[in-house]
């Protein structure tokens, strides 16, 4: 006699699908026009806002027990959320290297989630959808078919990840088990004193500690020196040291400068030491012929990290870390688990996987916003709106040139520009300047400082902005410029 299984099939309501899909289709339907309708619509808006206090402690409150209502939590959002969004999207925010997304990424994101898949590994389309992406940007940046690549949250971890690859690559396998030597074994890196905060961290997070990364003066470029990079090389050498990695910048954080990535390339095999370069946003201008002469010498680079989410405007987050020597890389992240044994057949086959590139293995799916705005766009068409940005800060340039109340504080390489309004109590009043023109919406520049200097720094990253925005930029600086020195002089 056959035995009749139980029916263990959830009843509607035991699950956390909806009751009535209609009802929450057309409540999607709703979200996604009142998104296209916020993005459309973002001149009409302030950059930023300040948080009411009132909003603030709407977040404050205690975790919820009970189901809540769709359309009040939604209403919520509408009324307290994107209201007091940080402001990238828009045309006038300047502040930060951060891209403007797009309405695409926006439904690749929601496509995305609707899959939820992890990219962590096993057989199934978004992995190759991933490795696709590995594909092209060994084509963008003329490295080897056998190279590897693998998106993470952006180039902080990127660039952990690099140092972890070119610490492996010296020291071999056995320090994933042993760790490092006394001392971090004397190791020693090498990069500029301008290049980002998170490659002092990363050293430290990778166990050398910081005092194992020297900083390198820069030349009037604000490019790392070759000659001084060199000297401290030897003598580090001559000091019982081992030099192994060389950080390069393809755009710094303050003032967009890129190193000269051949010098570094023909100084580090000359002494056999590792080349990652840091081009969290500079490297895609390699999609810019008018830039791309600028990068020569990021194809013979070890490693490279950098973001689809800042130039190339994919929706956050999206970084990125290309590796030449796929085979090293694969070495210093895979950890073999019974829990992910792979198989030649089935969901299990497809080996490696990305979680053998890297540390997460619960990993979404940023491939697929990345797919779709390479493939919604081209690459000519991203690299000729990089060059527009690079256009509008010479643009920028020309006006404060024009200006006698401002001042240029360094030359203007890529996208980003760094003036003052000139004053006696200069940096106190471009740190008010700067304040009052986030209060006020109209633009979101940040600062920064040169030689001792506060500068206004304007980075001009999102495809929105335009020279209407620029002239409006400079403007609010005149007008609130204006207003604090005569504020100043009247003692209020």
């Amino acid at each position: 006699m056959t035995k009749t299984r139980p029916d263990t099939t959830p009843d509607a309501g035991e699950t956390l699908d909806p009751d009535d899909w209609d009802a929450l289709r057309a409540q999607g339907h709703r979200m996604l026009d009142d998104m296209f309708d916020y993005i459309a619509g973002v001149r009409e808006r302030p950059v930023w806002r300040p948080i009411p206090a009132d909003v603030r402690a709407r977040f404050r409150e205690e975790l919820p027990r009970a189901r809540g209502d769709l359309d009040e939590i939604y209403r919520e959002f509408s009324d307290y959320i994107a209201p007091y969004a940080p402001g990238n999207i828009h045309p006038g925010f300047m502040g930060w290297v951060n891209g403007g997304g797009t309405a695409v990424g926006m439904l690749a994101e929601m496509l995305a989630a609707g899959l939820n898949a992890n990219l962590g590994g096993r057989d199934h389309i978004p992995v190759e959808v991933e490795r696709q992406i590995v594909l092209w940007m060994r084509q963008l940046f003329g490295f080897p078919d056998t190279a590897s690549g693998i998106f993470v949250t952006g180039t902080s971890m990127a660039n952990l990840m690099g140092i972890l690859v070119a610490r492996s690559a010296r020291l071999g396998p056995s320090v994933r088990e042993r760790g490092l030597p006394d001392r971090g074994g004397g190791l020693t890196a090498y990069t500029s004193v301008v290049t980002h905060g998170c490659v002092a961290q990363a050293m430290d997070l990778a166990g050398f500690g910081t005092d194992a990364l020297r900083r390198i003066p820069v030349d009037r470029r604000h490019r790392i020196g070759i000659d001084a990079l060199r000297a401290q090389v030897r003598a580090d050498r001559a000091a019982g040291l081992a030099p192994f990695l060389v950080i390069g910048s393809a755009g710094t954080v303050d003032v967009g400068a890129i190193d000269d990535l051949a010098a570094l390339h023909a100084l580090c095999r000359a002494e056999s030491l590792w080349l990652h370069v840091d081009g969290a946003y500079g490297a895609l201008g390699v999609l810019s012929p008018e830039i791309a002469p600028r990068l020569a010498g990021l194809e013979s680079a070890d490693s490279i990290a950098f973001d689809f989410h800042k130039w190339g405007q994919v929706p956050y987050d999206a970084g990125f870390l290309l590796v030449r020597d796929g085979e090293q890389h694969r070495r210093t992240f895979a950890a073999p688990a019974a829990y992910l044994r792979r198989e030649t057949r089935g969901l299990a086959a497809g080996s490696p996987w990305p979680c053998d590139y890297g540390p997460d293995m619960s990993r979404g799916f940023r491939a697929l916003k990345t797919w779709f705005t390479l493939k919604a766009y081209g690459t000519e068409k991203l690299g000729e709106m990089i060059a527009r940005t690079c256009a509008l800060a010479r643009y920028l340039e020309t006006k404060i040139a024009a200006e006698p109340k401002l001042e240029l504080l360094a030359p203007v390489q890529l996208n980003i520009v760094c003036f003052r309004y000139r004053a006696n109590d200069a940096d106190r009043v471009n740190a008010e300047i700067v304040a009052s023109l986030h209060e006020s919406g109209l633009a979101a520049p940040s600062t920064t400082t040169l030689d001792g200097r506060l500068a206004i720094r304007a980075a001009i990253v999102n495809h929105r902005t335009g020279m209407r925005d620029i002239d409006a930029l400079v403007t609010a600086v005149l007008e609130f410029g204006a207003r604090e020195t005569e504020a100043r002089v009247s003692g209020s």
